[in-house]
């Protein structure tokens, strides 16, 4: 039980500092992308929430809204209000930074923790699982957008508020996709040899 829980301070730690990382590298954790920026956060999250269960995953899910919070607040662009309230004003802008990053290490973590529970293969159950918690993030942020923000959204980017949802729904299918597909091969090359290391799932 202590080399468990020695093990699991030793990921939690590793987690955050690459989380930490990845924020303040420019280009790397936050990439420019028109008005908006592609993340590559998430991966951490998703692996935290394979490995260290849906707890785990929350608590290093919330590390990443709290960074998003941040960012967005000393380094903003015109849709940074968005996640930070300290500049719209609107505490929800901080649900929309940090509920969405919560959820992607809670739907990866139960998602593999249904696999573990039943027995199914771990390698499918790891795709599903970082697919899942990536579209989390990618559909809970831009819903919170439309429906909180819409209007001032749309102004922001410069598009008719009228075709904002077939905008946010092309993000989705595109760079949202794109952050889902690279999510999910990093994940499992990386969780296969954690889980061997924390003997989960053997």
């Amino acid at each position: 039980m202590k080399n468990k829980k020695t093990k699991d301070l030793v990921l939690y730690a590793m987690f955050i500092a690459i989380e930490m990382l990845l924020v303040f590298i420019p280009f790397l954790g936050y990439i420019p992308i028109g008005p908006l920026r592609a993340t590559t956060l998430h991966i951490p999250v998703i692996i935290a929430g394979i490995i260290l269960g849906k707890k785990g995953g929350s608590i290093i899910g919330l590390v990443f809204g709290l960074s998003s919070l941040f960012y967005n607040t000393i380094n903003p662009t015109v849709t940074s209000f968005v996640f930070s309230p300290f500049i719209s004003g609107n505490i929800l802008s901080a649900v929309i930074a940090i509920l969405p990053r919560v959820m992607i290490g809670f739907v990866a973590g139960f998602i593999f923790e249904q696999v573990i529970k039943h027995k199914w293969n771990k390698y499918a159950g790891m795709i599903v699982a970082s697919l899942a918690g990536s579209l989390t993030n990618t559909i809970l942020v831009l819903s919170g957008i439309y429906l909180i923000f819409g209007q001032s959204y749309a102004q922001a980017i410069g598009q008719d508020f009228n075709l904002l949802l077939a905008y946010l729904i092309g993000i989705v299918t595109s760079s949202g996709l794109l952050e889902a597909v690279v999510g999910t091969i990093i994940a499992v090359l990386v969780c296969q040899p954690l889980l061997m290391f924390t003997k989960k799932g053997n």
